[in-house]
């Protein structure tokens, strides 16, 4: 098995290096990861559903998609990625417990007993730590997961925070769960750099591993995949299922009702309604949304004034 530290810290990279190792590679691979704050959803949800707009857009989180499925997890310096990479010869042979199961061995040996829930998260004390999720290709499997080590909690908390009844559709929708950071369980005091090693040194203890470094060919390849697939709108919010949208707010003591029906990112049908703005106004925002992006700077251009707290009632 390879072992990698990725030292690259954009999202966008990281995510493009585990599909660029899982279909050029004929190796097992294990790799380690992190990166700067982001919100990474699943293939099969709609983004725009899943985050804290304002929070998200105010505090410059990446918003994310990955090739696999399941919930929306949240990355920072503190939270610890990792990825297994396994050739298999059919996909019965595949389980989430293939994978956990070294991690949670890895932190009985830090004096932490870690469960597994039946969402395929890692427990420890019945708080969440670690959410994981899979992806096939051909005969490769890729697992990755989060490991919250030191993260911070309450921005993990705001940018998730997600509204429940503004939008529907078919988009797989996540389950939050109470979370907790592996080092308040620790009996000794670890840095998240030590962590990492600790993990590292553990893989690399198995007789046949060996660390990988990427090289230059690598690195090219990736980037080309992070630009042209993983960094467009069209991947992390174009993506996102048929939905609609409907939120009634208060501003400046006026009512304001809005309700999109969005396809493949865009606003497909618009209906603007309320005291805020004039008949004429209403009928000129309604056709000015229709063919935009259900995005914060598409909505902006369409409001001369660009009030925030209007432009965020549209999500």
């Amino acid at each position: 098995m390879l072992c990698i530290h990725l030292k690259n810290i954009d999202p966008y990279f990281c995510l493009a290096a585990e599909e660029y190792l899982m279909k050029n590679f004929e190796e097992n691979i294990f790799m380690l990861w992190q990166s700067e704050n982001a919100v990474v959803v699943g293939k099969h949800q709609n983004a725009a559903a899943e985050i804290n707009h304002r929070f998200v857009h105010e505090n410059n989180i990446a918003v994310c998609r990955r090739i696999s499925g399941g919930g929306t997890v949240f990355h920072d310096a503190g939270n610890v990625n990792f990825s297994f990479i396994k050739n298999v010869k059919s996909p019965s042979e595949i389980s989430f417990k293939m994978f956990t199961s070294p991690v949670v061995e890895a932190l009985a040996k830090l004096g932490i007993t870690a469960t597994t829930s039946g969402r395929n998260d890692l427990l420890i004390e019945g708080l969440k730590i670690s959410g994981n999720a899979e992806h096939v290709y051909k005969n490769r499997v890729l697992h990755h997961g989060t490991l919250l080590f030191d993260s911070d909690l309450k921005n993990l908390g705001q940018a998730i925070k997600a509204i429940p009844g503004k939008y529907e559709g078919k988009a797989v929708q996540s389950n939050r769960s109470p979370v907790a950071n592996i080092s308040q369980f620790l009996k000794t005091t670890m840095t998240t750099s030590e962590f990492i090693q600790f993990l590292l040194a553990l893989q690399l203890e198995n007789p046949g591993n060996s660390f990988y470094h990427l090289n230059e060919n690598d690195i090219q390849t990736i980037e080309k995949l992070s630009a042209e697939k993983f960094k467009p709108w069209e991947w992390n919010f174009g993506y996102s299922p048929k939905y609609s949208f409907k939120n009634e707010v208060e501003i400046e003591g006026k009512k304001l009702s809005i309700w999109l029906v969005v396809e493949k990112g865009v606003i497909v049908e618009a209906e603007v309604c309320g005291e805020y703005f004039s008949s004429n106004q209403l009928e000129l925002v309604q056709k000015s949304l229709l063919q935009k992006r259900h995005d914060f700077n598409e909505i902006r251009k369409v409001f001369s004034d660009a009030k925030n707290q209007i432009i965020y009632s549209f999500f």
